[in-house]
C-alpha cells in the first residue's frame, strides 16, 4: 500500500520534501468556510427554495434547484478529498448514488454511442443498461477482473469502471484502462463507492469522472442518501450539471449538512473499519466451511497485487460463500453484533445473503459482510461463534 495513504501522493515527508497534509487533517477541515467571528465553524443547513434576488439574476445563489450554500461546502469538501492539492476539479452532489451515476451516463451518451459497463457491477446496472439501449445506445459488458473491459473498448464513447466491484470485490487496473480508453477517444468514469476517496483517487489514476454513492462509507451512519460526481473536464461537468438541473436530482440541505459533518470522522472510521476487515478476513480464511473468501487486503487475494498499487486502503467489505442458502441464512440469523441489512460502509456491521435480491451472479450461500467500527475482537468472536452454532 502506498505511503500516500496519509499524504497527498507518493513521497511522504522525506528529507527536503514539503509538508503534505494528512488524510485526517484534510477530512476534518475539508470544505469549511473562512472563519467569521461568532459564526459556527460549519454553518447550519440553508433551507431555501429561492434567494433574495432584486435586479439582474447575478451571483452564485438564485434558485434552490440550481445551487445551495450547504451543497457548496460539501462539494468543496469532497473535491478536496478526491483530488487533494489540485485545482480544476469540480464536484456536484446528488440525491443518491444512482442519481449521480445516471447523470454521467445520460449527460455524456447519445443515440448511436457505445458504452462499456462491468458485467459484475452494482445490481442496478442491468436496469441502467436496458434504459440506455432503449435510447439507442449500444452497451457492451465484460468482467472487472483481468482488465477484461479492454477487449470491448473499440469504438466506445464511455467506459464505466467499478473497482473494487460490488459484491465480488474484483479489482482492475484503472490507469491501464483509462490510458487505453483515452487512446480510443473514450471518456472514463470510475465508481469509487466502495473505496471512498481515502481508499482510491480515480482522477489521479487518469479517470475523467469519479462517481460514488455517499450513502455508504463516505457518510458512514446509515442515515443519509447522497451521491456525487467529481470531474476534471469543465465541458463534461457542465453537461452533468445541466442534467442535474433538468432532472432535479438534488439533495436536501439537511442531507448535505449531515454528510459534511460526517466526513470529519471519515479517516477515523475508514482506518478502523479497514483494519478490522483484514482481521475478519484472516479469521474467516481459517474456517473450512468458508469458501470463495475475497478481501483485496489479503496478500493471497487475486486482486491484491493490483489493489496494492492503486489503492490507499482496501475497504470495509468482505465477501465469502457458505455451503448453501439455508446455511447462510442460519449463520446470519445467529449473529448478534451484525445487523441484517443491505448497503455497506456504516459504523455498525451489516451482512446479507446477497442472492436474496436476485440481481447478482453469486451463489445462493454468498454473504456480503460490511465491517463496522465495533471492537475487532468482539466482531471476530461473534462471527466465529455464529459459524460454530450453525454448523451442520
Amino acid at each position: 500500500m502506498s505511503d500516500s495513504a496519509t499524504n497527498d501522493g507518493p513521497g511522504g515527508h522525506g528529507p527536503g520534501a514539503p509538508h503534505r497534509t494528512g488524510d485526517g487533517t484534510r477530512a476534518v477541515r475539508a470544505g469549511l468556510p473562512e472563519p467569521v467571528k461568532h459564526e459556527p465553524t460549519l454553518p447550519g443547513p440553508v433551507f431555501a427554495a429561492h434567494f433574495h434576488l432584486p435586479g439582474e439574476p447575478t451571483g452564485p445563489y438564485t434558485y434552490g434547484r440550481d445551487e445551495n450554500p450547504t451543497w457548496t461546502h460539501l462539494e468543496r469538501a469532497i473535491g478536496e478529498l478526491e483530488s487533494p492539492g489540485r485545482d480544476g476539479v469540480e464536484t456536484l452532489v446528488f440525491a443518491s448514488g444512482m442519481a449521480a451515476i445516471s447523470s454521467v451516463l445520460f449527460s455524456q451518451l447519445r443515440a448511436g454511442d457505445v458504452a462499456v459497463l462491468p458485467e459484475d457491477g452494482y445490481q442496478v446496472l442491468p436496469l441502467v443498461r436496458a434504459q440506455l439501449e432503449a435510447y439507442g445506445i449500444e452497451v457492451r459488458t465484460a468482467p472487472t477482473g483481468g482488465d477484461a473491459q479492454l477487449d470491448v473498448l473499440d469504438g466506445a464513447r464511455l467506459l464505466w469502471i467499478e473497482t473494487p466491484s460490488n459484491p465480488g470485490l474484483d479489482v482492475c487496473d484503472v490507469r491501464r484502462l483509462a490510458e487505453a480508453a483515452h487512446a480510443r477517444g473514450a471518456l472514463v468514469a470510475v465508481d469509487n463507492t466502495l473505496a471512498t476517496p481515502l481508499g482510491q483517487r480515480p482522477l489521479e489514476l487518469g479517470a475523467d469522472f469519479s462517481v460514488a454513492s455517499g450513502t455508504k462509507q463516505l457518510t458512514g451512519h446509515g442515515d443519509v442518501l447522497l451521491g456525487y460526481v467529481a470531474g476534471r473536464d469543465a465541458e463534461a461537468m457542465a453537461a452533468v450539471r445541466r442534467w442535474r438541473k433538468i432532472v432535479g436530482a438534488i439533495p436536501g440541505p439537511m442531507e448535505a449538512w449531515l454528510a459534511h459533518r460526517s466526513i470529519a470522522t471519515l479517516q477515523l472510521r475508514v482506518d478502523r473499519q479497514n483494519a478490522t476487515a483484514l482481521k475478519v478476513a484472516e479469521a474467516l480464511r481459517a474456517r473450512p466451511e468458508v469458501s470463495g473468501l475475497r478481501y483485496p487486503g489479503l496478500p493471497d487475494d487475486p486482486s491484491h497485487k493490483i489493489a496494492s498499487r492503486q489503492m490507499l486502503r482496501y475497504g470495509c467489505v468482505v465477501s465469502f460463500t457458505l455451503a448453501d442458502r439455508a446455511r447462510a441464512d442460519r449463520f446470519l440469523d445467529a449473529l448478534r453484533l451484525v445487523e441484517g441489512a443491505t448497503s455497506f460502509g456504516g459504523v455498525r456491521s451489516t451482512a446479507e445473503r446477497r442472492g436474496r435480491w436476485g440481481g447478482d451472479a453469486v451463489p445462493e450461500g454468498f454473504v456480503r459482510l460490511s465491517v463496522g467500527a465495533e471492537d475487532p475482537e468482539d466482531l471476530v468472536a461473534d462471527l466465529l461463534r455464529a459459524l460454530d452454532e450453525t454448523a451442520d
